[in-house]
């Protein structure tokens, strides 16, 4: 069976990071794609991908190049991955407007714009995965974050809708639901949490961890067999859904 080309964005570390592994073990050309080309080469070098490139997701411009050199190198996108987004956290009432607009580049905008560059060729070929990395952020609210909520609900509303335009071709649009999980976005927001509060980082590790009935936060390897196994080719029947992979913290 011929291999696929995996496109995996934020690639270089946590669930990213991790998606891209499980697509390299299970034979797939993985290429990942982020900002930082020190830590792709070091993904690359780990045999964790094949193929790396260098974009701002927030850049149209860079985007666009960045999957042109990635087809150039492996071929047509049989899959992709949009993993990359992140968060602020802050009062609703202290926040700037520009806040949301960044929220929404980072979240969705940069997503959508590879699903536009990926899907002409996935049409031609009437086969095609695109799996996308929201968060239980999709589908409940948390306080604080009301940017990143807002964009990862968004970003389920962009699943939802390919999936149904483009079901007819052969291809599959799903979205993965993350709770709290062991990564580098959770620590980063431990570390801005402890910055601005001078709490112990334990507490509030402690706090995340209660959202999951299981008491713990998810881990990376979790998320990534989820989303393997929507970019699975057996799992063509599975299309539109929202995936949570939270221990039971939303249905």
């Amino acid at each position: 069976m011929r291999a696929r080309h995996v496109l995996v964005t934020g690639g270089s570390r946590g669930i990213g990071r991790e998606i891209a592994r499980k697509m390299t073990q299970g034979g797939d050309i993985v290429t990942v794609l982020g900002r930082s080309e020190a830590q792709l080469e070091a993904v690359v070098d780990a045999g964790d991908a094949h193929h790396y490139v260098v974009s701002d997701i927030t850049c149209e411009k860079e985007l666009d190049d960045a999957f042109h050199r990635a087809v150039a190198q492996a071929g047509a996108i049989n899959v992709l991955v949009n993993n990359a987004g992140g968060s602020s956290s802050a009062r609703f009432a202290d926040m700037a407007m520009d806040t949301f607009v960044q929220a929404f580049r980072l979240n969705v905008l940069g997503a959508a714009r590879l699903c536009q560059l990926v899907l002409p060729s996935m049409v031609e070929r009437r086969d095609g995965r695109i799996v996308n990395v929201a968060s239980t952020a999709a589908l409940r609210g948390y306080a604080y974050v009301s940017p990143y909520v807002t964009a990862k609900h968004a970003l389920l509303g962009l699943t939802r809708s390919l999936a149904l335009e483009y079901a007819r071709h052969g291809i599959t649009v799903n979205a993965v639901c993350p709770g709290f999980t062991e990564s580098d976005l959770v620590r980063d927001s431990v570390e801005r949490i402890v910055r601005k509060s001078g709490r112990p980082a334990e507490d509030i590790r402690t706090e995340f961890a209660r959202f999951n009935p299981r008491g713990c936060l998810n881990s990376v390897e979790e998320v990534a067999v989820a989303a393997a196994f929507l970019c699975g080719r057996e799992a063509g029947a599975i299309n539109g859904i929202a995936l949570p992979v939270a221990g039971g913290e939303v249905g």
